[in-house]
């Protein structure tokens, strides 16, 4: 078995990241399964430590982070330079999005199971999005990116006690509706100009275009319901010319994917993707804030391996559209 090492962010959920974690390590060694791991003191530590790893020695690893979405962002920006790295995920965090698209069972535990299991096998490997901001900085992502409304909320969250109240609630993904509700009223909608592998399109009063790589974000919304992570393709979802109150419709029925059966919402698929806008919008990368339009966003294709219960995404994914077309 490849060595495997654990980053854990022990304040993920408000601290029950650490609960987490003790349960993990108990199995781990009552099982008698070899480890090392390291636990992230701020903000892009695991990134750092990510990098440390995958850069000792260059033999295989299994980096499996633990906490939520945006650890996991950290630690793909840490290993994504390298190819000796498989990737894990035990969620341990409020939104867990990368737990849903690349199936992994919410229960962390069961988590570690099929990940323990996974190891012994081939890997699946994936696409990932890479972002290159207008200062030449490059961040990766491996859910989705967003620029307008969604990032404000993002960055709201982010920057929120709300979401620690609501973490010990656990009611942590409201806090995305709470601050929807706070902001939804005086946000002023943008002109974006948006490129997509050369064809260009004027969106007027645009709520957000999110690029996803698979199909959930912020806790647990459908934002991409086509997205899959090893088509070489990114999927582009834009929210334009509605009203406030029709934005409301839009985001109850984004949680089934049924939102883009409104005429104010444009999907597309694409490799490079250029966004400006008229105003300078938030742009998040996996929910982190990243900074602002404009940018521009390409497709890593085969770039990451990535233990998950799907083989070939793709392949379960259409199988599963031909099966509904039967019916």
């Amino acid at each position: 078995m490849k060595q495997i090492y654990f980053i854990i962010n022990p304040k993920a959920r408000n601290g029950y990241c650490l609960n987490v974690w003790r349960k993990l390590e108990t199995k781990l060694l009552e099982d008698k399964i070899p480890y090392l791991a390291f636990f992230t003191e701020y903000p892009g530590h695991a990134i750092k430590l990510a990098s440390q790893i995958a850069a000792k020695d260059h033999e295989k690893k299994v980096i499996i982070a633990v906490g939520g979405d945006g650890t996991m962002h950290e630690v793909v920006n840490g290993i994504v330079k390298y190819n000796n790295i498989t990737l894990g995920f035990v969620p341990g965090g409020s939104g867990n999005d990368f737990s849903r698209g690349f199936q992994i069972p919410s229960d962390p535990e069961e988590a570690l199971s099929v990940i323990l299991r996974l190891i012994k096998k081939e890997a699946t490997i994936i696409d990932i999005g890479m972002v290159t901001m207008k200062d030449h900085s490059e961040t990766y992502f491996i859910n989705n990116m967003g620029a307008g409304f969604d990032a404000l909320i993002s960055h709201e969250v982010n920057h929120s006690k709300v979401k620690a109240w609501l973490n010990k609630l656990s009611l942590g993904r409201l806090v995305y509706v709470y601050f929807l509700l706070k902001k939804l009223f005086s946000y002023k909608c943008a002109t974006i100009d948006l490129s997509i592998d050369g064809r260009r399109h004027i969106l007027e009063q645009t709520w957000f275009v999110t690029v996803s790589n698979q199909p959930y974000y912020g806790g647990g919304m459908m934002i991409a319901p086509d997205a899959i992570p090893d088509d070489g393709l990114l999927d582009i979802t834009v929210v334009h010319s509605l009203s406030k109150w029709k934005l409301l419709l839009v985001f109850i029925s984004v949680f089934w994917g049924k939102h883009i059966q409104f005429k104010e919402v444009q999907t597309f698929k694409g490799r490079i993707v250029f966004i400006q806008s008229s105003a300078s919008l938030y742009v998040h990368a996996d929910g982190e804030d990243i900074g602002y339009t404009p940018l521009n966003i390409y497709v890593q294709t085969k770039k990451l391996k990535v233990l998950t219960r799907v083989g070939s995404m793709r392949e379960t994914v259409l199988k599963e559209r031909d099966s509904n077309e039967l019916q």
